[in-house]
């Protein structure tokens, strides 16, 4: 998939999504008016009101309209002054529908739009046709660009009992063509709760639609939250780089925060270019987890996003060799100093920190289940850590208990790691396509 440039100015982090605000999700065809069929003579039905003068113009010109042979130009020329003569509600709903008809004879889309509505607006189209015919009104008025005639004839159709052809998504796109986000999210919003509803898979293209409108539009919380159903429901290489990068684009995340979400991306293998492998390397800190930092050198330089020359590389891959033997050697010690009754939060974290970053996770989560007991803890910090040390032992659904319990800054970023601990439950395989 091509990256596209981003319009937010606070972006720093390209997608690879199309976010094209003009590119609308595919709207169905135009819908093909209902015309109302003949009443059996057993069914009572009120009679039609027609006046003497359009009927004496209506059945010359009727009979021009149902004969092939004849010129669409003419039907063109004589239709108004048919229309002309129509007084009552019932003249109004004929007149539309020959003005549809000779729209449709002639292609025409602007005929074919000024007859629905004539129908619409004269009171007369029958309750069995109605939502049908309003939602092709929307249509015609969505192609002609008249955004508030579409979403008003959508809503109509809508309010008339329409469950074909996604009237929601027609609304959404036409608050999107007039640069109203918000509202257009709103119906999107609307149009996959309906489909869920129903028990239909939801398109991708509309999930995709609401990530790239609520992210142009600078809707952070819509945007994380589509980003991550994007993630769950069509998981890849590039919607987890999508999801993780549009949450650092929206929050400054830094140090141990943005290395918990560094570490997703290496899960999701979604770890897409130079930037993002320093910058995990960083954050781990060659010095602290120099373990950890190896494995992130290394499988930059096997994606050729690293050079093994680079000095920033090289300086930290140094570091990280010459400290990573005595730092495995000093595991035993930790653990022993973390296991004493008396420990500090400090040497427990440490202890939870080491055995993570070296693969240990059951090691881990005991510490930090013991670091969530101990005063002055960093709850956030801890309970993130202690759903990738489940996650990572298969106990998807303890992990996603504990991540929903993380509030404060790393909230989003326990939002996506319980998502990918959902797909991991349910036997998904993270980044697994392009």
């Amino acid at each position: 998939m091509p990256l596209h440039s981003i319009r937010r100015p606070a972006s720093r982090f390209a997608l690879a999504i199309a976010l094209t605000a003009g590119t609308a999700v595919g709207l169905t065809a135009t819908a093909t008016p209902a015309f109302a069929a003949k009443k059996k003579e057993k069914e009572s039905a009120p009679k039609a009101n027609y006046s003497k003068e359009f009927v004496g113009a209506y059945q010359p010109f009727a009979k021009k309209l149902q004969d092939d042979s004849t010129d669409v130009a003419t039907l063109q020329a004589e239709l108004p002054q048919v229309v002309a003569m129509a007084k009552t509600p019932d003249d109004n709903f004929v007149a539309g529908q020959i003005t549809y008809s000779v729209g449709m004879k002639a292609k025409d889309l602007a005929a074919q739009r000024k007859g629905l509505d004539m129908m619409l607006d004269s009171g007369k189209t029958p309750a069995e046709s109605l939502a049908t015919n309003l939602f092709a009104a929307s249509q015609l008025a969505y192609q002609a660009k008249d955004w508030n005639a579409a979403i008003s004839r959508a809503q109509q159709s809508i309010d008339a009992g329409n469950n074909k052809g996604d009237p929601e998504l027609l609304i959404a796109e036409s608050w999107f063509a007039q640069k109203q986000p918000q509202k257009g999210i709103d119906a999107l919003e609307l149009a996959i709760s309906k489909k869920e509803q129903a028990g239909e898979a939801v398109p991708e293209a509309w999930i995709k639609r609401a990530v790239a409108m609520s992210y142009e539009g600078n809707l952070k919380e819509s945007a994380l939250k589509y980003a991550g159903l994007y993630a769950e429901l069509f998981p890849s290489v590039n919607s987890w780089g999508d999801a993780i990068a549009i949450e650092r684009n929206f929050y400054d995340f830094e140090g141990q925060s943005l290395l918990d979400l560094m570490r997703l991306s290496m899960r999701t293998n979604s770890l897409r270019n130079s930037r993002d492998y320093v910058e995990y390397f960083t954050a781990a800190d060659a010095r602290r987890l120099p373990g950890e930092t190896l494995k992130v050198i290394d499988a930059g330089i096997a994606a050729g996003q690293l050079s093994a020359s680079d000095v920033t590389v090289s300086e930290a891959k140094s570091i990280a060799t010459s400290r990573l033997s005595a730092d495995k050697s000093s595991l035993p010690s930790l653990a022993s100093d973390a296991d004493k009754a008396g420990a500090s939060l400090a040497t427990i974290n440490a202890a939870g920190d080491a055995f993570l970053s070296y693969g240990e996770a059951a090691k881990a989560e005991g510490y930090y289940k013991r670091a969530l007991d101990k005063p002055g803890v960093d709850t956030p910090r801890v309970l993130t850590r202690l759903g990738i040390a489940l996650t990572d032992q298969g106990k998807y659904a303890e992990a996603e208990e504990t991540f929903a319990k993380v509030q404060g800054e790393r909230q989003p970023i326990a939002y996506l790691w319980s998502i990918y601990a959902k797909q991991k439950a349910g036997g998904a395989t993270a980044g697994n396509s392009q």
